[in-house]
């Protein structure tokens, strides 16, 4: 099945406002920056957001953030991005704050048609408020629910066109696992080919995963926090 499209914006359109999204990468690593600036041209709001980090101001996650197209944030890293403080601080943000392997894990299970997992990460802190305790060998665990999402938005290295996947290095962090847990998943990857043309052991997201391919274009791939040695 050809899954190819032409661009973002067809990717995009029919996420409607108050939409519940999950948006790969980690910082600014392998995000889907096309679909992110389509949704920034759209006339949309209150949507749900699920994603490692919040981008920062002038890029990825932060141009929707400071659009004021997010009504919530499900996240695990947010401390790159002084709008997403000033609305948090505000009110006008709802955030979830989620340990990283917990954010991780309830997206995986989702994917895998599991329902809940128990972890120790978040006993007896404020993450536990409210959830259900068990006790296994004498240790407690909270009751984690999966994350599932709308739309998945990823980025990957190549693509064909049946939507098999394929990641460069640790740009599929988040992304393999958010590609399974979305009713629709939209990847956009910098080099699609011909059905057939990538090797099958390299496919990282088989195409059964995948709704809509496309191949994007000006990507920036900032960094996030470029760090140099000096000079002898």
């Amino acid at each position: 099945m050809n899954k190819k499209i032409a661009d973002a914006r067809e990717a995009v359109a029919d996420i409607q406002s108050g939409a519940v999204i999950m948006v790969g990468g980690f910082g600014l690593c392998g995000i889907p920056e096309n679909c992110i600036r389509a949704l920034v041209e759209k006339e949309i709001n209150n949507l749900v957001c699920i994603s490692n980090n919040a981008g920062v101001d002038d890029f990825g996650l932060g141009l929707l953030l400071r659009a004021g197209k997010i009504k919530k944030m499900t996240s695990s890293y947010v401390g790159e991005n002084a709008e997403f403080e000033r609305q948090l601080l505000s009110g006008e943000l709802e955030v979830e704050l989620i340990p990283q392997g917990t954010l991780a894990t309830r997206i995986h299970m989702a994917g895998m048609g599991i329902p809940a997992f128990y972890t120790p990460a978040g006993y007896g802190t404020e993450i536990g408020e409210g959830k259900e305790i068990r006790e296994f060998d004498g240790k407690n665990y909270l009751m984690e629910l999966a994350l599932h999402a709308d739309f998945s938005l990823v980025k990957a290295w190549k693509g064909d066109t049946m939507g098999n996947l394929v990641f460069r290095k640790t740009t599929r962090n988040f992304s393999t696992s958010m590609a399974k847990a979305g009713k629709i998943t939209i990847a956009e990857v910098e080099q699609l080919v011909p059905a057939g043309e990538l090797d099958p052991d390299t496919i990282h997201v088989p195409g059964i995963y995948v709704h809509r391919i496309f191949q994007g274009e000006s990507y920036e791939k900032r960094i996030e926090k470029r760090t140099v040695s000096k000079t002898a």
